[in-house]
């Protein structure tokens, strides 16, 4: 199942479509974005996974390349980012779980994961892992927001 990976930012994401985009013309090799971002390959490969799972960058046989969803990220303005970003992250884990939930505490959905067999939380700092990636993609995308201590998916967005 794909899921946002517990140590991918949007930061990072946005860092890498501006990097392929305007230093290496879209498509590079990754130990050269590795070495451009002086980065760990360890470090870059979480963002790689989940932008790659959220149609962003294609990354295949040592090469990444921007996407033309990732194009039309870069070009737009924050408001049409952000719902980009909701629209992406709509179907990949944990915010696929969490739409289906609707309201719920870390604990339901971590419970939840863990009973589709959703292994990527499945951790000593998983639910720590959980409630970052949905404040920082979640929240700021709108798909998610906070009511007292419980979640609530946005789902009429």
């Amino acid at each position: 199942m794909e899921s946002i990976e517990p140590d991918a930012r949007i930061a990072d994401l946005v860092g890498i479509l501006y990097v392929l985009s305007f230093i290496f013309k879209e498509k590079t090799d990754l130990f050269e974005l590795e070495k451009e971002m002086e980065v760990d390959l360890d470090d870059l490969m979480p963002i790689v996974y989940t932008a790659s799972t959220l149609g962003f960058v294609e990354a295949t046989e040592g090469d990444i390349s921007v996407t033309q969803k990732g194009r039309e990220y870069i070009a737009s303005s924050l408001k049409k980012r952000k719902e980009v970003l909701r629209q992406s992250i709509a179907s990949v884990e944990p915010f696929k779980t969490a739409l289906k939930l609707g309201k719920f505490e870390i604990e339901d959905l971590y419970d939840e994961l863990k009973k589709e067999g959703i292994q990527t939380y499945n951790n000593p700092s998983g639910k720590r892992d959980l409630e970052i990636i949905l404040i920082e993609w979640g929240l700021y995308s709108g798909l998610i927001r906070k009511d007292d201590e419980d979640f609530v998916a946005q789902t009429g967005q």
